[in-house]
C-alpha cells in the first residue's frame, strides 16, 4: 500500500494526472491476463493479443 501512497503523491505533486488513465488500464489488463490464464477463456483472451 506504501507504493500506492508514492505514487499518488508524485502524480499529485507534478501534476501528472493524464497517467492515471494509462496506470489504471495496464493494471486491468494485467489482471484479465492472470486471472484467465487458467480458465477455459484463456484461448480465446490471447487470440485478441
Amino acid at each position: 500500500m506504501e507504493f500506492l501512497k508514492d505514487l499518488w503523491g508524485f502524480l499529485k505533486t507534478r501534476k501528472k494526472y493524464w497517467l492515471l488513465p494509462i496506470i489504471t488500464f495496464m493494471l486491468l489488463l494485467g489482471a484479465l491476463v492472470f486471472y484467465s490464464s487458467g480458465t477455459a477463456v484463456a484461448p480465446f483472451i490471447y487470440t485478441t493479443f
